[in-house]
């Protein structure tokens, strides 16, 4: 384990024989071109012509390491060492397309961007350490070809995705952000904001315990927070709505549920009666706000309205509060 993570037993770069190069960048590129059909297959349901970019991509990857293996077998015949980027001591690595998950169109475009600088940055290096002529050339012609892969994906990008099929794609990305965060997460921030207001009040205003009160909040907005964050997640798999993953769906309803709670619970924690009910009041204010400015803003709700109905609700739930707590 603790080789894996401080590159015991890697080898430097600087020890590799021209031989070992060679492998070490047939097998960047079989990598690479994997990475690149991964892409396409998380993009192909949602985004299919950037997918078809990334296959032309992954195509021209499959060039490279043909073309390398071709000049592997000229110079040191058919057996091609195993060594992998892994084995290597500072080189680049690769995150593995789960990692990258959901696939977001910049993101994605981003991640291929850096890929082809490192693999251009790897050739000039690789193509100084060797001393035949033949090697140097087609490393050299490698090393242009990916600090030209900009403008190749620029190219196949006006190909495959035209200005109508982007503006397609970015709609669908950000319909697919709204139903998997946006949604979810506005509703848990609603519940924790709203739906905790009348039990803490009341106790604030039953009690006069400052202390008492902030438990009172805890409880209820971590209870409501698990209780959201459950039902999320077995309302819906996401597999016939298109709501996406429901653990993340759980995890952003359930999260901000009991951030919502808890704004107006902590300031409960300053042991002023007033002062923390003052507190809490302006938390308050501001959480409805942001309620009534994601609507505006994600869900095109006209922020007046938007604004009116959050703090009509607001208002009465703690207007209930209030009164039951000085009942």
């Amino acid at each position: 384990m603790l080789s894996r993570v401080f590159g015991f037993g890697r080898r430097s770069f600087d020890s590799l024989s021209e031989q070992e190069v060679l492998a070490l960048a047939i097998s960047s590129e079989e990598d690479d071109a994997r990475i690149y059909r991964a892409y396409a297959d998380g993009l192909s349901q949602d985004f299919p012509h950037s997918a078809k970019l990334f296959e032309e991509m992954a195509a021209e990857e499959d060039g490279h390491r043909e073309a390398l293996i071709d000049l592997h077998r000229k110079r040191f015949g058919d057996r091609i060492p195993l060594i992998r980027r892994e084995h290597v001591r500072g080189y680049y690595q690769r995150k593995p397309d789960w990692l990258v998950r959901p696939l977001g169109i910049d993101h994605v475009r981003g991640q291929a961007a850096e890929m082809e600088r490192q693999a251009q940055l790897f050739y000039v290096a690789a193509a100084k350490r060797s001393s035949d002529a033949s090697t140097r050339k087609l490393l050299g012609a490698l090393a242009a070809a990916e600090q030209g892969h900009e403008s190749l994906a620029e190219s196949l990008e006006r190909k495959h995705v035209p200005a109508e099929a982007k503006e397609e794609e970015s709609a669908a990305e950000r319909r697919q952000f709204i139903l998997t965060y946006v949604q979810p997460g506005l509703a848990g921030l609603m519940d924790g904001s709203v739906s905790t207001l009348a039990p803490i009040f009341a106790a604030a205003f039953a009690t006069h315990d400052t202390w008492q009160t902030f438990l009172v909040g805890l409880a209820a907005s971590i209870g409501a927070g698990i209780s959201m964050g459950f039902t999320e997640v077995a309302s819906d798999d996401g597999r016939l709505s298109g709501r996406g993953s429901p653990i993340k769906r759980g995890l952003t309803t359930g999260i901000m549920t009991a951030l919502g709670g808890l704004g107006h619970a902590l300031p409960y924690l300053i042991p002023h009666f007033w002062t923390a009910t003052g507190v809490a009041a302006v938390v308050v204010f501001f959480e409805l706000w942001a309620i009534a400015f994601v609507q505006n803003r994600y869900m095109e709700t006209p922020f007046l309205r938007a604004a009116f109905q959050v703090v009509l609700g607001g208002a009465l739930v703690f207007a209930a509060g209030i009164l039951i707590g000085n009942a």
